[in-house]
């Protein structure tokens, strides 16, 4: 397990590739304008509304595929013995986290940040699904407009801005947070059932969470998106993962499917997160480079609200006594997002061009360092849980460590 969790240089350095996509999508943008544009007009659509980017769609699936593909949903059956943590973990995505970032964001990009984002700045989102709205008519904070010839809706910048943050919001992570348990030296077994059941869960509350935060802030409910986003970048895969993941291992064996499948699979999740980043600052080239502290504005709230939650479910942890083991990854999977599922929302509900989408992948620029930092954090405060804690950590991660020789001798 030791090896399959150790950071790829792809994980290592993914600050540094979400920057050098910034880079190429400018490039882009200003090089060859029309590429982005055609491959995100190559949509299904619903009477004048494009609604589904068949280029986007394919990368972001292969960007979900593999992340669904590694979950065991036989973990979820432990979850019983690990009632505490689970309810902290369950307690803390869902209740407290959604909320606590709509607050966060809404103080800094509505208020704080205005004056520097521009309070008349603008951005031009999809119109919700299922709605035929004349030229001209109102919708929330938007107005419909005509743009190339296709109905949009003209929101505010900043609100566009918070859509994407409540998006990041409501979206518990399922994949690096494996990554980040293992370097915490937390309880691996406890990380898996919670990313289990953090993906089923997804599935029943990301869309009325979304819903509710969106209709508040006053940003179009596009209910039907919604819907068919959770379809598309959380169900199909999630499904697809599941059944896959079973026939493979039955035909070919558990160390094979780790070993040889899940190397082989995991570039095309790095080939369609780096396509789709690059064909999303091609679109925001312009605003990036007349505002260069766009992304700035909106790291500040992400940043913070990822240590308030860590920082509150770690506490938490320690005032319901669990273990390091179990406390620091409880902690690690509040204040990690599931970025990929954000992203993908957030080009299927407001556009590929929107600041809602950008506003995603400003999570995807802070994650890493931001998550390596509570890391550290976690390990220079093991002896707050006790001595006891400590080797009870230990020992887990040398019990998991050898049944992964175990597999491995048997394959």
């Amino acid at each position: 397990m030791a090896q399959e969790r150790a950071m790829s240089v792809f994980e290592r350095y993914l600050t540094l590739w979400v920057g050098l996509c910034i880079i190429a999508g400018i490039v882009l943008g200003k090089a060859a304008p029309g590429v982005a544009s055609f491959l995100d007009a190559l949509a299904l659509y619903v009477g004048e509304a494009p609604v589904v980017s068949i280029p986007i769609a394919v990368c972001l699936f292969f960007m979900m595929y593999p992340i669904m593909v590694k979950i065991d949903f036989a973990e979820v059956l432990k979850a019983g013995k690990n009632a505490k943590p689970v309810g902290l973990t369950l307690f803390v995505n869902w209740a407290i986290k959604p909320f606590s970032m709509y607050a966060i964001s809404i103080f800094f990009l509505g208020m704080l940040f205005l004056g520097f984002i521009g309070p008349d700045a603008v951005d031009h989102v999809k119109i919700p699904l299922g709605l035929d709205l004349p030229v001209g008519a109102t919708h929330g904070v938007g107005k419909v407009v005509l743009l190339n010839g296709i109905k949009i809706l003209e929101v505010p910048l900043w609100r566009s801005y918070l859509a994407g943050c409540i998006l990041l919001g409501i979206a518990p992570c399922t994949a690096m947070v494996l990554v980040w348990g293992y370097l915490a030296k937390g309880n691996d077994g406890h990380t898996l059932v919670m990313v289990a059941i953090n993906s089923l869960t997804m599935l029943f509350l990301y869309g009325p969470l979304g819903g509710l935060l969106l209709g508040v802030g006053r940003l179009p409910v596009p209910w039907q998106a919604l819907l068919l986003s959770i379809g598309i970048y959380v169900a199909l895969p999630l499904v697809a993962g599941y059944f896959s993941r079973k026939w493979i291992i039955n035909a070919k064996g558990e160390y094979w499917f780790k070993e040889k499948f899940l190397h082989v699979l995991t570039p095309l999740t790095i080939v369609a997160l780096l396509i789709t980043l690059i064909l999303l600052f091609s679109f925001k080239g312009d605003v990036i480079l007349s505002n260069p502290l766009t992304i700035l504005w909106i790291a500040i709230p992400l940043f913070i609200q990822t240590n308030i939650i860590f920082w509150f479910g770690y506490a938490l942890a320690k005032l319901l006594r669990l273990t390091y083991g179990d406390a620091a990854p409880s902690a690690m999977i509040g204040a990690s997002n599931h970025f990929e599922v954000a992203i993908a929302t957030a080009v299927m509900i407001f556009g590929l061009a929107s600041g809602a989408a950008l506003a995603t992948v400003v999570g995807v620029l802070i994650e890493v360092p931001t998550m390596l930092m509570l890391v550290a954090f976690c390990k220079r405060t093991r002896h707050w849980f006790g001595a006891e804690d400590i080797a009870h950590a230990a020992l887990l991660q040398k019990e998991a460590a050898e049944g992964t020789m175990a597999i491995g001798t048997k394959g």
